[in-house]
């Protein structure tokens, strides 16, 4: 059983930095493109960034410049870098794996506030 678990959110003031992980136990870490959502108060999730197992990045417009997003196969574990953070960016941030097998695996979210 795959399990995705995010940390690293919080409460942080426009301009500011946050990195958010998320740790997968299960065998698809290293098949799966690993990436993150996030869904703002009365808005659809969307795309925030995803990488490849090849370590190919993509990133939303609106995040390029400042996300980072990143794997670690030694730890299973996947992080996005927020710098420059914008009141825009608040939302619930979900991390993803899809895996080879073609099954999408959620996390439970982690909330990030940007304070104007």
């Amino acid at each position: 059983q795959v399990q995705l678990v995010e940390s690293g959110g919080g409460l942080v003031q426009a301009g500011g930095s946050l990195r958010l992980s998320c740790a997968a136990s299960g065998s698809v870490f290293s098949r799966s493109v690993m990436g993150w959502y996030r869904q703002a108060p009365g808005k659809q999730r969307e795309l925030v960034a995803d990488i490849t197992s090849g370590l190919r990045t993509n990133y939303a417009e609106s995040v390029k410049g400042r996300f980072t997003i990143s794997r670690d196969s030694a730890k299973n574990t996947v992080y996005l870098q927020m710098n420059g953070l914008k009141p825009e960016d608040t939302g619930v941030y979900y991390c993803n794996a899809f895996a080879s097998s073609g099954v999408n695996y959620w996390g439970k979210g982690t909330l990030v506030t940007v304070s104007s």
